[in-house]
């Protein structure tokens, strides 16, 4: 059987489940990344699984096939990714496999594959695409054995004993009826904050509203709701709670470029001058602000895996997505965990003596467009970003570090194709109102002069 390579990518596999990700599709990955594992000494691993339909068939295939190849299996059933990241150091473990789609829509889902304490990415990822085109897997003297597991309360009891609270702060919380859910409730309470559930019940569905909190028609049930109930803060939790979307007292909503000034601001004040690393997304504001603070900006690519790898590679005590990973490695473990950035939120606001809004009332902020997704196929999004980049660097500077970030005379426009989906997505800001019109017209017709559909900006 011949598997689609496109299901291989950038830091996972990820496809659409009852197309891309067949139990027969299933079964040949999960013995590849078993081979692939079992040629690094890792003979035991963990495995977990976000809510979606399609979650538990595909997570009975992948436990199937890895026992097959001999690998030893611990089942923490459903869970966040960050809790299976957790579970690496808490099991002892070097390897796992986490069955989610993470943001993307329901009819899809994919699987994010653990190596020592980190996911793998890139060749790595390849390498097990390579596997399973050979159809070459170990052959074992025995079929590994399967053991379940319940880590939910020594979770909860960790990150309650990383971080503490100074005062009562009220809270909504919106789970999107993904894996936050309960343990999200749980912590806050045990964080001495007054919780507001908001779509608390797991429903792979996604009835209410897609778990993505970097766009905003998904957060109007949580700005109405901290209005309503006048809490501090509003968050929202993608469908595997490795992200975080932060909503003030007000109901203004903070992206993740700009809510990282305040953690850098604290981790700053602490730690002296550090390296501090930007993805191309990232407003200006943020490579601004932390210059000023005494930080040293490192430009680098988007994408949780990546980012994760440069952070060790430097050494750096933190660094985030505009998309809302947040990765703290100075009291924390380095890997992407929305409780925890949700709770050093919280630890900010309340040794501040502020409210949020107050807070980021010394961030500056710029004109600046949300990120839009135009659909491209994944067999030419990357052909098309090499035609834009080719053409707009006949004209302008620019970056080429991710697709392609203009640089127009007051702003930018980035196009780049996703690494998680077949779309071509794109970002622009303006220093003024008429320079953010300026290169919104120019970035568009340049994404649609490929022959891609128009699409409509939002901010």
């Amino acid at each position: 059987m011949r598997v689609s390579p496109y299901i291989f990518r950038e830091y996972d596999i990820r496809g659409l489940a009852d197309k891309d990700l067949t139990d027969e599709t299933v079964d040949i990955v999960a013995k590849s990344f078993g081979t692939w594992l079992a040629a690094r000494g890792v003979n035991k691993v963990v495995i977990g699984g976000d809510v979606r339909l399609s979650t538990e068939r595909i997570r009975r295939a992948t436990l199937r096939a890895l026992a097959s190849v001999g690998i030893n299996i611990v089942d923490i059933g459903v869970v966040t990714t960050p809790m299976l990241y957790w579970s690496l150091y808490h099991l002892g473990l070097d390897g796992g496999v986490m069955i989610t789609g993470s943001h993307n829509p329901s009819n899809m889902n994919g699987l994010k594959l653990t190596f020592g304490k980190t996911t793998i990415w890139g060749d790595d990822v390849q390498e097990v695409r390579r596997i399973a085109e050979r159809g070459e897997f170990v052959n074992p003297k025995a079929l590994g054995a399967v053991e379940s597991r319940n880590i939910t309360d020594d979770y909860i009891s960790m990150l309650l004993s990383k971080i503490k609270i100074k005062r009562k702060l009220k809270v909504v919380c919106d789970s999107g009826n993904g894996t936050a859910g309960d343990a999200i409730s749980r912590f806050m309470n045990g964080l001495g904050c007054e919780c507001v559930s908001l779509y608390g019940e797991p429903d792979g569905r996604f009835p209410n509203h897609h778990p993505d909190p970097q766009k905003r028609e998904n957060l109007k049930f949580l700005i109405d709701k901290v209005r309503e109930t006048g809490a501090d803060v509003g968050f929202a939790f993608d469908g595997d709670a490795d992200r975080i979307g932060v909503v003030d007292e007000r109901g203004n909503v903070i992206f993740g470029d700009l809510l990282m000034v305040l953690y850098w601001r604290e981790i700053l004040q602490k730690h002296g001058s550090a390296e501090v690393i930007v993805e191309p997304k990232c407003s200006l504001a943020l490579p601004d602000a932390v210059t000023r603070m005494g930080g040293r900006v490192v430009w680098w690519k988007s994408g949780h895996s990546v980012i994760k790898a440069k952070m060790k590679e430097i050494n750096a005590l933190f660094a985030g997505e505009l998309s809302g990973h947040m990765f703290f490695a100075d009291e924390y473990y380095g890997f992407d965990d929305s409780f925890y950035a949700a709770a050093r939120l919280l630890r900010i606001i309340a040794d501040s003596g502020k409210t949020l809004s107050e807070l980021m009332r010394s961030v500056p902020l710029y004109q600046a467009t949300e990120e839009a997704r135009i659909p491209c196929p994944d067999s030419e999004k990357f052909a098309v970003i090499e035609r834009i980049k080719e053409k707009a660097l006949k004209i302008y500077e620019g970056s080429v570090l991710d697709g392609v970030r203009i640089f127009y005379p007051d702003g930018w426009g980035l196009i780049r194709a996703s690494n998680t989906q077949p779309v071509i997505t794109t970002r622009c800001e303006g220093k003024t109102e008429a320079a953010l019109r300026f290169i919104m017209e120019d970035v568009k017709r340049r994404i649609t002069d490929e022959g891609l559909p128009s699409f409509e900006w939002t901010f």
